[in-house]
């Protein structure tokens, strides 16, 4: 599919990984928003269309049987299954913005320490998600301020075998913002 052929609204699938959502926004990429509500963004090449609700449209149970109904499902996987392309991508970067005004819109009543019990845990969501998905980088902006936060990421980050994480781009960023990278074959002991 050619990327004017993508519209917004369209269901689609990352055709090198297991990703799948909906189309919210089309320039020279197009972003996708997964059901766990992440934005990501692919070149359109990236993608394949999954024409779901045309199958759901002209889908007549009486008719199908179960075992036509799971064809047409794997169909629909081996598409996507022997499209695959085993290289890294580094324009797929998950940037997770921990500042408690965009994790909570009524925090106001929340201690200090629940705010950062709510931020490392967000970011524990996010690096589990990155694994599962594998995801080849994410950048956690966590602001200057005191460092707690910072610090208190790090210390999370360290229990971790499969990464490495350091200061993200200066230029882009400042100094509240650190950089994830996973290692998608880690070593076995």
């Amino acid at each position: 599919m050619k990327k004017n052929s993508f519209e917004v609204g369209n269901i689609v699938a990352a055709i090198d990984d297991d990703i799948e959502g909906t189309v919210t926004a089309i320039s020279e990429l197009v972003t996708i928003q997964t059901k766990e509500g992440f934005l990501l963004s692919y070149k359109p090449e990236e993608l394949v269309y999954i024409p779901k609700k045309k199958i759901l449209n002209n889908l007549d149970v009486s008719k199908l049987s179960l075992q036509k109904m799971l064809m047409e499902k794997q169909s629909v996987i081996q598409l996507k299954s022997s499209q695959r392309n085993k290289k890294l991508q580094d324009h797929r970067v998950l940037e997770i913005d921990l500042h408690i005004e965009k994790l909570k819109t009524n925090w106001h009543g929340m201690s200090n320490y629940d705010i950062l019990n709510l931020q490392i845990e967000t970011a524990k969501f996010h690096i589990e998600f990155a694994i599962r998905k594998r995801i080849p980088k994410l950048i956690f902006i966590h602001g200057v301020g005191e460092g707690v936060l910072k610090l208190e990421l790090h210390y999370l980050l360290k229990r971790y075998d499969n990464l490495k994480f350091y200061d993200a781009n200066y230029q882009k960023y400042g100094e509240g913002a650190t950089e994830v990278y996973f290692f998608q074959n880690p070593k076995r002991k």
